[in-house]
């Protein structure tokens, strides 16, 4: 437990040490001019379109828990939305780390951690493709006007393949479990040897648990194919509704340009996915200021809706997140 909490606060240093490099002061100062001009009736319904996606969300977990043949209360869902993105932010691994928040709160309804891992692991897997699917409208939309840009292409077709490779382990797991062994074989020797030199067990049994959990998982959703179909359906309107948030806080700063919203609102979600800083602190913020620069909107309102959008998805939930973890640890000591 001591070992999590030094992790949890040692993604809280960096999330803020990043933030404050990010914004200098004068920096602040104009954002704060800047911000007074946004319109308050669009950034609340900016606002109140990602608590849609919230409920989305939670709606999508409450068929991955049915996909394994598990229920879990609606409201559960909720908190475990903030919970897991709380968990995933500071203790950065892929949006892996979440899974075990899940497996807890699933063993107090008596779900097993087989189940809770199918169901979160389907869960981060729907999330992935149904911006996915947004995306590659979004990408049209952009390539048909000829602002579509090699760099954000290469992007997408990265996370294309990474979503690939993940729904391609699940699909082995399930029909040839020795074969994804094989497959993972060569990279487990190579981890096993640097843990090795740091002093450290090697992964091999953590390999083959993940493997049989795959498994187990896999073939539960095979005969729960609808319950997939409406939980992917539910992932992809939380994205929908996502950059609809970012659409509203762009146009509550007067950018009515669509092809940059669209732009924009993709290139902050790829960054988000792919950076080595805990979702993307500073990162996003930079790409999406340059995606913005390119479609020649002022760098004052670029920035504005930048960190507007990125208050409104990022820092709520996570001290959103940061409440409920805090007043599951009071009640779980009583």
């Amino acid at each position: 437990m001591k070992k999590n909490m030094g992790k949890i606060l040692a993604g809280l240093i960096a999330i803020v040490v990043l933030a404050v490099i990010f914004l200098r002061g004068d920096q602040l100062e104009e954002l704060a001019r800047t911000v007074q001009h946004g319109s308050p009736f669009l950034l609340f319904a900016a606002i109140a379109a990602e608590l849609v996606r919230y409920l989305t969300q939670a709606l999508a977990f409450t068929w991955c828990f049915r996909a394994v043949d598990a229920q879990m209360p609606f409201k559960e869902n909720v908190k475990l939305v903030f919970k897991t993105f709380f968990i995933d932010t500071v203790v950065p691994s892929l949006n892996m780390s979440g899974t075990s928040v899940v497996i807890a709160t699933a063993r107090r309804h008596g779900i097993t951690d087989g189940r809770a891992t199918g169901a979160a692991l389907l869960r981060q897997l729907s999330i992935s493709i149904g911006f996915l699917i947004v995306m590659i409208a979004g990408f049209a939309v952009i390539g048909f006007t000829g602002q579509l840009k090699a760099g954000w292409l290469i992007l997408g077709i990265a996370a294309v393949a990474l979503i690939a490779i993940m729904t391609g382990a699940m699909a082995l797991a399930a029909a040839k479990p020795d074969w994804l062994l094989k497959l993972v074989h060569p990279i487990e020797r190579i981890v096993d040897k640097v843990l090795v030199h740091f002093k450290r067990k090697p992964i091999d049994a953590w390999v083959s648990n993940m493997v049989d959990t795959y498994a187990e998982s896999a073939k539960l959703m095979i005969g729960n194919k609808g319950d997939i179909v409406r939980e992917l359906a539910y992932s992809t309107v939380g994205s929908l509704f996502e950059m609809l948030c970012f659409g509203l806080v762009g146009v509550a700063f007067g950018i009515t340009n669509i092809e940059a919203l669209v732009c924009g609102y993709i290139v902050a979600t790829l960054f988000a996915m792919f950076s080595v800083v805990p979702q993307g602190v500073g990162v996003v913020e930079g790409a999406s200021l340059v995606s913005f620069t390119l479609f020649g909107i002022s760098q004052a309102s670029a920035m504005a809706v930048i960190m507007v959008y990125r208050a409104i998805v990022f820092w709520l939930p996570f001290l959103a997140g940061a409440i409920l973890m805090q007043r599951s640890k009071v009640s779980n000591k009583r």
